[in-house]
């Protein structure tokens, strides 16, 4: 309750500063928060905003998924094998590396404007992150743990389901901790410069008529949405390890 009464209390110190500041500041850059709130609410009833919100978060959660099933497995593969390690981390550290203007490039070179761009471009720039840190993980394994599982010939099923599995799922917590903020930003950022559909899209056409408020309460919704997705995910992130615990 009481960290329930700090964030009500952040809210309304965040929204007196903004209103302070639309007060003295062009209202084309900075405009009003009631008159942005109050497009937000009509964005949540507006069926094609709510649509364009639905072609956004399927991208994101795509591109998650994806991130997380390659990243966790070239993980394992370099956090085994040193030589793997060695062959492909500046390949890795490379593409983590490339800005995303780069991608956006290529990606419009090669598909143009669609859903394929926004999609590859998170994808290729959270890889890297999922990646490394699921080297760590595999590198911080109890090692004498993994030795006793040898001598007692526990089968590899077990050492890999309960020792391997089970250490990595504070570092999987991470991954998406870190990700799923920055997927949604990546891909808004996509989606304005060569994206078909979604969020990003309404914010270049809110820009492209001059309409500072539609662009910010555009942008507060895709926040809502970003912060309601990682609640949901840590939330079922918790019962997973619940469950792993007792299996």
């Amino acid at each position: 309750m009481k960290g329930l009464s700090r964030a009500l209390a952040g809210i309304i110190i965040f929204l007196i500063c903004w209103y302070i500041l639309s007060l003295f500041i062009n209202r084309v850059i900075v405009p009003s928060p009631a008159e942005t709130l109050g497009l937000l609410g009509q964005h949540l009833v507006n069926p094609r905003m709510l649509e364009a919100a639905l072609q956004t978060a399927w991208k994101v959660g795509l591109a998650l998924v994806l991130v997380l099933l390659l990243g966790l497995i070239l993980g394992l593969l370099l956090g085994l094998s040193e030589t793997f390690y060695d062959m492909f981390r500046p390949i890795v550290m490379f593409i983590q590396a490339v800005p995303v203007v780069s991608w956006l490039s290529l990606v419009i070179f090669a598909w143009g404007v669609g859903w394929r761009g926004p999609i590859f471009i998170t994808f290729v720039s959270l890889l890297p992150t999922a990646v490394l840190t699921t080297v760590s993980g595999i590198r911080s394994l109890d090692k004498d743990l993994l030795e006793m599982a040898r001598v007692y010939r526990v089968p590899f099923k077990k050492v890999f389901h309960y020792i391997y599995l089970g250490s990595l799922l504070p570092f999987i917590a991470a991954i998406i901790d870190v990700t799923i903020g920055q997927a949604w930003k990546v891909v808004l950022v996509s989606e304005y410069l060569a994206g078909g559909s979604g969020l990003g899209v309404e914010i270049f056409n809110a820009r492209m008529v001059v309409d500072s408020a539609g662009a910010w309460s555009v942008t507060l919704m895709a926040c809502l949405l970003g912060i309601a997705t990682e609640r949901l995910v840590k939330y079922c992130l918790r019962g997973m390890s619940s469950r792993w615990g007792q299996a």
